[in-house]
């Protein structure tokens, strides 16, 4: 059975996606290494810290809300 992703990690995906953005280069946009940001996007960690979301959410063009809404 396949393990269901949490909301932050599939929004990420999703903005970068939409991007056309690597995981390496939303990484160095982001100043998160890229383990880290594949981490968060494989759902290993599921409650990043508030200040990876931001700059996370800054490198995408969008605000924190949206990675952790709907």
């Amino acid at each position: 059975m396949r393990k269901k992703l949490p909301r932050i990690a599939l929004n990420i995906k999703k903005y970068r996606e939409r991007l056309g953005i690597s995981q390496d280069k939303l990484s160095k946009l982001a100043g998160v290494t890229v383990h880290t940001l594949t981490k968060i996007e494989s759902g290993a960690t599921s409650d990043p810290r508030i200040e990876t979301l931001k700059n996370i959410a800054d490198a995408l063009g969008v605000g924190v809300d949206d990675l952790i809404g709907a």
